[in-house]
């Protein structure tokens, strides 16, 4: 028998409205059998500092300690100025620090976004796999989950509406369980 795979979801965004969190908590609510899906919020991690990365702050402590107990991240980012926002590649600045602790190294992840544009964050999602290769990540390739036109498919409650976007986040996250399977049969 397998054990139950523990996701850990991550929305690079603060704003408490914010669509990319309302797709993560779609998410959970369609995990598959022999997986659960945790969400951590960003809020309160302070920005990186170098001079401070020995002594990190307790909310980068809890971030990361949730990433080493978690088989997989599934990170939902919105798109800024044609890239992931700040705050999400703070979060990863964060969690990679120091040298030689960087707990998302080998992490299988799923990438998804939403927004209110036509392209759906992907160019976010671009720039978001390129730091992935970095930090030693393993990105699954597909299907890939963008969201255009976020605000017609999200609710005013935050709900996700779109019989079609719940249906490619549920293909998603059956891809994130077989990879991460697979990862984990590999090591």
């Amino acid at each position: 028998m397998t054990s139950k795979l523990s996701i850990l979801g991550i929305a690079g965004s603060l704003r408490e409205g914010s669509y990319n969190k309302a797709i993560l908590r779609a998410a959970q609510e369609m995990v598959p059998a022999g997986a659960q899906l945790e969400i951590f919020d960003l809020a309160g991690i302070p920005p990186f500092n170098q001079d401070t990365e020995m002594e990190p702050a307790e909310k980068v402590k809890e971030f990361k300690a949730a990433i080493r107990a978690a088989d997989a991240l599934l990170i939902a980012t919105p798109e800024y100025n044609y890239s992931m926002p700040g705050v999400l590649k703070n979060a990863l600045d964060c969690a990679s620090r120091p040298y030689g602790d960087n707990v998302l190294d080998g992490k299988p992840v799923a990438i998804m976004g939403a927004s209110i544009g036509m392209l759906g964050t992907a160019r976010a999602q671009y720039h978001l796999r390129q730091s992935c290769v970095f930090l030693n990540m393993y990105p699954l390739n597909s299907p890939e989950v963008m969201v255009p036109f976020a605000h017609e498919k999200i609710d005013d409650t935050g709900r996700l509406t779109d019989r079609k976007t719940t249906e490619h986040i549920a293909s998603l996250l059956e891809a994130l369980v077989t990879w991460t399977r697979r990862l984990k049969s590999e090591g």
